[in-house]
């Protein structure tokens, strides 16, 4: 399954269940999003043909965050600007989220390990992140 949270109209998560399926590659956030997330889906023998991806200049002002969890499971919580609850989404073995904006905090519900991918480069703790 994939879900999106959305929060006055704008996309806050995107979620792929592990119990997703596709028979090709499929992407699901918005083309112009300066992340992309999605699933990669082919059948025995595909084969693609060598490649490498251009080089431009990209203007991106947002930090999007996925985290894939490899095993246990995790609650990502969004909070309004007036730090209240919002939403809990709880994140198993095999799910992967894509924070794509808000205020949000991590809590782990079994002992956890997931794959996490964010833009770059990275500056800092400091310049990257502002705690409320």
């Amino acid at each position: 399954m994939f879900e999106k949270f959305l929060y006055k109209n704008k996309i806050y998560a995107e979620i792929l269940r592990s119990s997703y399926k596709s028979a090709h590659t499929k992407f699901i956030s918005n083309p112009r999003s300066s992340f992309q997330f999605g699933i990669v889906s082919h059948k025995k023998g595909y084969f693609e043909i060598p490649h490498y991806h251009k080089k431009f200049l990209r203007k991106i002002k947002d930090l999007q965050q996925v985290l894939f969890v490899q095993k246990g499971k995790l609650e990502v919580i969004f909070f309004n600007n007036n730090k209240k609850i919002i939403k809990k989404i709880i994140i198993k073995k095999g799910d992967a989220i894509n924070i794509v904006q808000g205020v949000h905090s991590i809590k782990i519900l079994k002992n956890c390990q997931c794959i996490t991918v964010k833009q770059g480069p990275f500056i800092s703790e400091k310049m990257d992140k502002i705690c409320v």
